[in-house]
């Protein structure tokens, strides 16, 4: 991965963080990671935990970030979470994907949030 795409995904997060934190979110875990891979943010609203996935661009050339998001990633992320669920005792609580599409525009970025993105797989 270059460092461009580094910087921008780092920067991509730390934009959604903040706006989700603005829409009410308690941000719980950033960047968790496990053997099964990484989940961007794990936040709660309410009574719901919310596994939130942070896809960012500089350009639409590949397309709005949260087309990126296809089924193979949904299940990867589904999987992700019924081990985080299960490794902090929380499976009986209800759960949903949210996908922050941040565009990082020289204008400043911007950010649309698809709750309840795609359906749960566990």
């Amino acid at each position: 991965m270059t460092r461009e795409r580094i910087k921008t995904g780092r920067q991509g997060e730390d934009v959604a963080a903040g706006y989700l934190v603005q829409a009410g979110y308690e941000i719980l875990a950033r960047n968790w990671r496990c053997p099964l891979g990484e989940l961007d943010i794990v936040a709660r609203e309410g009574d719901t935990l919310v596994f939130v996935e942070v896809r960012s661009r500089r350009t639409d050339g590949f397309g709005a970030p949260e087309e990126s998001v296809g089924a193979a990633k949904q299940r990867k992320l589904s999987r992700l979470a019924a081990y985080y669920l299960n490794r902090h005792g929380l499976s009986n609580i209800p759960a949903r994907f949210d996908v922050a599409a941040v565009k990082i525009l020289p204008s400043g970025p911007q950010v649309e949030l698809f709750r309840d993105a795609f359906d749960v797989f566990f």
